[in-house]
């Protein structure tokens, strides 16, 4: 479900945490570094390359905060032009990286080739009433619309605004020896990792951690969907569910393939 990291202002990345995050999320990896006035961006599908480049990189720019992002499709194709960051309305001075599924109103129209997150960047929170990101209102607005498991990571040099790093939803992810991560696929490994990335504070429906059942991606405790938290109806199609390969209990095929996807077995 994607892996974001932010680093604060003198802050070196840890390459080993950002390669596992690449490992779970290999869909494109990306970086920006505030430099004086400017933002350092890079980008590409080759997750060592990227990784090498961003440290050294890092290396000559230390003074202000950078982001790394690695990607985890769930909408839009795997291409660079979907790789994170994306400039907010266009304007290269504010970054966005994201990690999560966004609300329905931000996922592409068939034939848009945007991400989720490009089309949030471009065309939602461009939008005046999210600009004053330095405004707690704002702040709370902006974190009201991702809603609880969406983080966000904006570097700006736009001289409006009094700092250069803003972390949305920063509760939901875990600070390490000074760096922040938006899920636990830094690390190695952890207590009752699974394939279900993402899930790091338990089912989203009733709370209860390291209760997946690996056939169905159901909730053992609840029988609720852990990600979307539909309980007695269908996941939404949006839902990540639906798009890790969970095999169907009825046909075993992947939800994604499966012709009975909306069956009460997979939805009760």
């Amino acid at each position: 479900m994607c892996m974001l990291t932010y680093l604060p202002a003198r802050i070196q990345p840890d390459t080993t945490a950002l390669a596992n995050g690449a490992v779970h999320n290999n869909d494109g990896h990306g970086y920006a570094i505030v430099d004086g006035d400017s933002i350092i961006t890079g980008r590409g599908m080759n997750a060592a390359a990227v990784i090498d480049e961003f440290a050294a990189l890092r290396g000559l720019h230390p003074d202000q905060p950078a982001l790394f992002h690695s990607r985890f499709a769930t909408h839009g194709p795997v291409t660079e032009d979907n790789i994170h960051p994306f400039p907010i309305g266009g304007d290269p001075r504010t970054v966005l990286a994201h990690n999560g599924v966004l609300p329905k109103k931000a996922h592409p129209r068939m034939g848009d080739p945007r991400s989720d997150t490009r089309v949030a960047a471009d065309d939602i929170l461009s939008a005046k009433r999210f600009l004053a990101i330095d405004r707690l209102a704002t702040r709370q607005r902006i974190e009201s619309w991702l809603g609880v498991s969406n983080k966000l990571v904006i570097l700006t040099v736009n001289p409006r605004y009094p700092d250069h790093g803003y972390l949305f939803n920063e509760q939901a992810g875990y600070w390490d020896n000074r760096s922040w991560y938006s899920n636990r696929d830094y690390l190695d490994s952890h207590p009752g990792q699974t394939a279900w990335w993402g899930l790091d504070d338990g089912c989203h429906y009733c709370g209860v951690t390291d209760a997946v059942d690996p056939g169905t991606g159901l909730c053992m405790a609840c029988g609720a969907c852990p990600f979307c938290a539909a309980d007695n109806q269908p996941c939404p199609s949006w839902c990540y569910r639906l798009l890790v390969g969970v095999c169907c209990v009825d046909c075993g095929e992947d939800l994604d393939d499966c012709v009975c996807v909306v069956a009460p077995a997979l939805n009760a």
